[in-house]
């Protein structure tokens, strides 16, 4: 069907129709003509469609109720009212992505799929969540996801518990989140951005249930409302979907969700702030030093545009010189730019990691002489096209870790949710030529000068650390709770046990057959049988292994270089990583670590170098490592890129001691902040390094043992150069070899001819440089840990509870069986044991093809009883029973998983890596049939796996001192992280 402007469509007035040629695709802007819904639908040729529904949710106070009301609604619903819909979404459908989010002024509701009967059947769901859930006849709901006071008996201690609760814990936990926390609240004010929507753990207990339900009914309305459709789907039918099940049974009401504007400051303000560390750190140098601006308006799409470019050419790059002086100075050892251009008024703040508060003077100092230096005297015109480059190139391939159509979803909310047209932030390209042509005339000199230097809108943020702290604020908590007990009637203990026994009954009884059947599901039919197959061919005509998969990707050439490692001795290993860590930020014998930077953002969309160790799929301890460096460019500048990232291997020095120490300092502190947040996945790491040598060998080169070699090695250079140096050469030297080279490929026939000329070069200067070490040779190393069952203290208040084996050893194969158990036992068992009665904000099982399986715990305020949670998997096991609809359903989220949807780069990546481990087309069919004809009784056979292997009781846990002191009985040994 043709569309023209002013018709109406299933209730719909087409309001605007144009072409968007950055994302070819066409915009079609309606209005629900009874409620005055928004509907944006971008209409292209992508078959991985996207809808979501997001609702303006300006918070008024800390309690974190927009982020306790996305959790809630997808609890049940009118016509699903299961107690967690959201999950029996993810046991079984096709979906590529679903999911929910909070951000400070709005809350969104995403799904994805690219099978079509999948994709209503999401949306669906989703759409009887938000507008029908069941929060408002079941207030368990709220005290579960939102918080509660828990009480088994009157003898028994009062706690706090709510998913959303000690999420937050876990993020408070981070300095910088908490910082970001503190800027945005002084930055804006008087506005709804003056309160933590995701929630303040201290506020989240002062939300009552009447607000809570108040709050979705003010909001969660479609006059509220931002509907987005994205894809090849057709268009009509998505619209008669969403009006004759939903939108017609609605009405236009009057809602003020108005986002304020801040009235700029007339002076600067400063704010002094708290977080914890141990009570027996030493605080020296532990401050963190801020600086945020608040300039323009979301809506300007060059100001957003060059905003974001100013924050890469100040702060994000090697070259950038804001960073570069504050770094010099010596008064901190690590910055970092934030910025948040998705919000009313964008806002840029420069933060000075592990400082001292008494250089808050010289830090503001050396900020403004650098920038009035820079707007004066002008910026490096090489360092201003790099950044534009850069931007661009990100903007244009639009990979950030979620389909596209969510991404373009969220950059037409920046300017829709504030009234006006959803695609001008979509429609770039304007703005980037403007920028590009008036880059050389003192565009950001000026930019720097009128939003920057002359701006009072500014909010400096110390923040200090406070040994203790977290401890001192648990006593008081506990304090707190124990007079409020103490204050209760009998009735009223009794009416709080009551509350506490009336939740769990709820939680562990599951929903009945009818409940789950009103979900809707897919048919076995509807999964495909056969497995995709990503193509790869070794090139004869290329010297060396060189392999090819031909996919298109739209004019972008990805190339990645594996170098194997085995030649490095075994005492080098933890240098492999810190080569990757060093490599395009230091000199080269041709540029300047400056100059090298600016080279690869101008010439390539990245150049990065990482760890790869990629398991042999038979297992026994048979593993592949290698330094892996990766390319991408536009197809046309692809021999330039290969150039580059030869230069690179071939010739950066290691001369710099200074360079060199700053590099560690960053990369110390960067891994620091992900230890903070994914606590799990280094649990996870070193849980392998106790039973197996790949695993081991992760943990050495990028896993809690790495971040004590970065502290130690620290130290090193400074009081010993020369051997760090020897060691790097000396690592460098056996590693970048072309005997060593595997080379893959990705793109089109066009996109390979133009790498070739700068591939031959590689080879060309790889082969005068072969390996000098004396043992030149294929090292076999022994690292399994001799230490186990460890915790892993850090400054936090929530644990990461992992445990696992190596299910080899018991006699079992990884089988397509094995997914569809991971999939139930993740799903059913831990879902419900961990999160929703423990607590914890996630629970996961992770199995690999090659033996390791580990149980996982995110944001966990338990320990123990996750350990004994996990311990009960064998006898959930032994009981399994499921009809023949629950099996199908399991299928089909097993089958999802198997299926995630990856992008071309991903799609080339993989087929070298099955190319290398031993994966053929063929396993990976067999792996489907069986996950396609797996019986109920195969389920019940892994509860013997889980019965012996975790006898062993191998356990590593990353969370809060104190836990893990007071928790101690399953440890053997205690580790200081963080």
């Amino acid at each position: 069907m043709t569309f023209k402007t002013g018709d109406i469509i299933n209730g719909f007035k087409l309001l605007e129709i144009k072409e968007i040629k950055e994302l070819r695709s066409n915009s079609l802007l309606f209005e629900h003509v009874n409620t005055g819904a928004r509907l944006l639908k971008l209409e292209n040729d992508d078959d991985n469609k996207v809808f979501s529904i997001a609702f303006r949710t300006p918070p008024y106070d800390d309690t974190g109720l927009p982020h306790i009301l996305e959790h809630s609604v997808l609890c049940g619903s009118r016509k699903f009212p299961s107690k967690e819909p959201f999950v029996e979404l993810i046991k079984g459908s096709l979906n590529t992505f679903l999911n929910a989010m909070t951000f400070s002024d709005k809350t969104m509701y995403p799904i994805a799929s690219k099978n079509k009967k999948d994709f209503f059947n999401l949306m669906d769901v989703y759409l009887d969540a938000v507008l029908y859930p069941n929060i408002h006849s079941d207030e368990k709901i709220m005290q579960q996801e939102g918080w509660h006071y828990e009480l088994d008996d009157k003898d028994g201690e009062i706690i706090i518990k709510g998913v959303v609760y000690n999420e937050m814990k876990g993020a408070f936990s981070n300095p910088v989140r908490k910082l970001y926390s503190d800027m945005e609240s002084a930055l804006y004010p008087d506005t709804a951005y003056a309160h933590e929507s995701g929630g303040d753990p201290e506020a989240i207990p002062e939300l009552t249930l009447e607000e809570f339900r108040a709050f979705h009914k003010k909001y969660y309305h479609p006059t509220n409302s931002y509907i987005y459709l994205y894809g090849d789907g057709n268009t009509e039918e998505e619209l008669k979907f969403i009006q004759e099940n939903y939108l017609k049974d609605f009405n236009k009401i009057d809602i003020d969700s108005r986002i304020e504007f801040q009235k700029p400051f007339e002076t600067p303000k400063n704010i002094n702030a708290v977080y914890g560390i141990s009570a027996d750190d030493d605080k020296t140098d532990k401050s963190f030093l801020s600086m945020g601006f608040t300039a323009g308006n979301s809506s300007d799409v060059e100001f957003v545009q060059a905003f974001e470019i100013l924050k890469h050419m100040l702060l994000d790059t090697p070259a950038a010189p804001l960073k570069k002086a504050l770094i010099k100075s010596g008064i901190c050892k690590d910055v970092m730019g934030i910025a948040d251009t998705n919000i009313l008024q964008p806002f840029m703040a420069i933060i000075a990691k592990y400082t001292d508060e008494s250089k808050k003077d010289e830090f503001e100092n050396i900020i403004f002489n650098t920038l009035k230096e820079l707007s004066e005297k002008g910026i490096d015109p090489e360092l201003v096209e790099s950044s534009v480059n850069i931007h661009e190139f990100r903007l244009r391939e639009a990979e950030f870790g979620y389909p596209k159509g969510l991404v373009y979803n969220i950059m037409a909310l920046t300017t829709w949710l504030y009234d006006e047209s959803p695609v001008l932030q979509l429609n770039f390209e304007p703005a980037i030529e403007k920028i590009r042509n008036e880059m050389t005339n003192g565009y950001f000199e000026r930019f720097i000068k009128e939003n920057l230097l002359t701006n009072n809108h500014r909010v400096s943020v110390v923040l200090k650390p406070y040994p203790g702290l977290l401890t001192e604020k648990e006593r008081e908590m506990n304090e707190k709770l124990k007079s409020f007990k103490e204050g209760l009637s009998d009735s009223e203990l009794q009416e709080i046990i009551d509350i506490t026994q009336a939740l769990k009954k709820k939680q562990q009884t599951p929903d009945s057959p009818e409940v789950l059947e009103t979900i809707p599901m897919l048919a076995k039919e509807d999964i495909s049988r056969n497995a995709e197959k990503y193509p790869i061919k070794k090139l004869e005509d290329i010297k060396g292994e060189f392999y090819f998969s031909d996919l298109f990707t739209n004019g972008i050439s990805y190339l990645n270089l594996l170098f194997d490692t085995r030649h490095v001795e075994q005492a080098l290993l933890e240098y492999i990583p810190l080569v990757c860590n060093l490599l395009g930020k230091i000199s080269t014998r041709k540029n300047n670590y400056g100059s090298l930077s600016n080279a690869i953002n101008k010439n390539t969309g990245g150049i990065i170098f990482k760890v790869k160790n990629y398991v042999d799929n038979k297992g026994n301890d048979v593993y592949n490592p290698y330094i892996m460096a990766k390319g991408k460019s536009i197809s046309h500048m692809s021999s330039s890129m290969v150039r580059l990232m030869t230069e690179i291997v071939v010739d950066s020095t290691f001369e710099d001691k200074d360079r060199i120490l700053q590099v560690v300092r960053e990369a110390k502190s960067r891994m620091e902040m992900n230890i903070m947040n994914n606590g799990h996945v280094f649990a996870k790491t070193r849980l392998f390094s106790y039973f197996s040598e790949e695993g081991a060998y992760d943990e050495i080169t990028t896993g809690i043992h790495y971040y004590h070699f970065l502290k130690d090695i620290e130290e090193k250079i400074e009081k010993d150069f020369e051997s760090v140096k020897n060691n790097l050469n000396k690592v460098v030297n056996d590693i970048f070899t072309l005997s060593n080279l595997k080379a893959g490929f990705t793109g089109d026939e066009n996109d390979l001819n133009n790498t070739r000329e700068g591939y031959e070069y590689l080879i060309s200067a790889l082969s005068e440089k072969e390996c000098e070490s004396e043992k030149c040779h294929t090292n076999k190393y022994s690292l399994i840990r001799k230490e186990k069952n460890e915790g892993l203290t850090i400054s936090g208040q929530v644990q990461y509870v992992a445990m696992g084996n190596d299910f080899r050893r018991f006699g079992f194969d990884y089988t397509g069986q094995m997914e569809v158990m991971k999939t139930i036992v993740g799903l059913d068992y831990l879902w419900n044991q961990v999160r929703v009665l423990g607590g914890a904000y996630g629970a996961f099982i992770r199995l690999t093809r090659h033996g390791d399986f580990f149980l996982g715990s995110y944001r966990d305020p338990n320990l123990l009883k996750t350990v004994e949670a996990y311990k009960g998997i064998a006898k959930y096991l032994k009981g399994f029973k499921a009809t023949e609809r629950e099996m199908l359903k399991y299928i089909i989220g097993s089958i999802s998983n198997l299926d995630r949807h990856k992008n071309p780069a991903e799609k080339g990546e993989d087929a070298l890596e099955n190319l290398i481990r031993g994966i053929t087309d063929e396993s990976t069919q067999k792996i489907r049939e069986e996950v396609l004809s797996v019986k109920e009784d195969q389920i019940r056979e892994f509860a013997v796996l889980f019965e012996k292997a975790l006898e062993e009781e191998m356990v590593a846990v990353v969370g809060s001192e104190d836990k893990i002191k007071k928790e101690n009985k399953v440890f053997d040994n205690t580790v200081k992280v963080i």
